[in-house]
């Protein structure tokens, strides 16, 4: 089986089971997060329902489906209980998935997963539970924020209370400015020194090219402009993923990296671009044709026309 420049598509779970061990320097995904997980899966029928219900509605967030758990509902003790048995199965979803990444990923590789900030201590302890161990959380800071949660007076003033000016700076939530990325690393061998002659893996490139320390705050990151066929809900920016991979994933380029939940293919659109060998899968068959659109394309060019892609490239069956 081919491993460089590939894509696959089933569920990953699957689809790592014919992977060699060893064989990926690092992984860098955005899986889904607790509230696109439904039924024990990524059902993006349903999360298509959900988005098209919070268009018509009046919420700021309309990237999350509706329903979800992040928000409605009588605060009673069944939610509660919905609420941690959610959890406990999206913890165990991560850890069946983190512990096929574990047997393919060399010593020393890094796991990167995108997570919001509510939910990646349930992706971390997955990770490490599948025998990864912890690093950092690198905080994403996104551009614009916007807030979340009920306005407090405002809903008092609909019922009628009387003390709702005093209550006039409340909300429920904090506004929404940054995703975390939880960093987990497959244990050395021995030492940093021993695990890079071994693997070629196991640390990361933290000095600039202006001579600066990078911190694990990444900022000032545009959004790209979207196109009307790549319809995934949550692309991540070129210019984020590209910094991901520079930091994670070494040169040569016979390193590969892999994304388990490719969603638009932006992970390894942007391996392409750094020249950097990539391993995708994806269980959204519309999704994987948005991958192909794009990893089709000449690089630096997103309106150009689309291009053949690699005969020797492998795909699973759908299903």
């Amino acid at each position: 089986m081919e491993l460089k420049d590939s894509l696959f598509a089933g569920d990953c779970r699957e689809v790592l089971k014919n992977i060699p061990e060893n064989s990926i320097s690092a992984c860098i995904t955005d899986p889904p997060y607790n509230y696109e997980f439904i039924g024990h899966k990524w059902d993006d029928g349903e999360i298509q329902r959900r988005l098209e219900k919070v268009k018509s509605s009046s919420t700021l967030v309309k990237n999350i489906p509706y329903g979800s758990g992040l928000a409605g509902g009588v605060r009673n003790e069944r939610w509660y209980r919905n609420i941690k048995k959610n959890i406990e199965e999206y913890e165990q979803w991560c850890y069946e998935w983190g512990t096929e990444v574990y047997r393919v990923c060399k010593p020393g590789a890094f796991v990167v997963a995108f997570n919001s900030t509510r939910t990646s201590a349930h992706v971390q302890v997955a990770l490490e539970r599948a025998g990864f161990y912890a690093r950092d959380i690198i905080v994403y800071r996104r551009s614009t924020g916007i807030p979340k949660g009920l306005n407090v007076s405002a809903q008092m003033k609909k019922k009628g209370v009387e003390e709702a000016p005093d209550w006039e700076r409340w909300h429920s939530a904090f506004r929404s400015e940054w995703e975390a990325i939880v960093v987990v690393q497959k244990p050395l061998i021995n030492n940093y020194l021993e695990t890079l002659d071994l693997s070629g893996v196991g640390v990361i490139k933290v000095i600039n090219d202006d001579g600066s320390f990078q911190s694990n705050i990444l900022e000032g990151i545009r959004r790209d402009k979207p196109h009307d066929w790549n319809v995934h809900c949550t692309v991540k920016p070129m210019a984020l993923m590209e910094r991901l991979i520079e930091l994670f994933v070494p040169q040569p380029s016979e390193h590969i990296v892999l994304d388990p939940f490719a969603g638009s293919g932006t992970t390894l659109v942007a391996a392409k671009k750094l020249g950097v060998r990539y391993m995708g899968i994806e269980i959204v068959p519309s999704y994987i044709d948005i991958i192909k659109r794009r990893l089709g394309q000449k690089i630096d060019s997103p309106e150009a026309p689309i291009a053949h892609i690699n005969e020797q490239q492998e795909t699973f069956p759908f299903g």
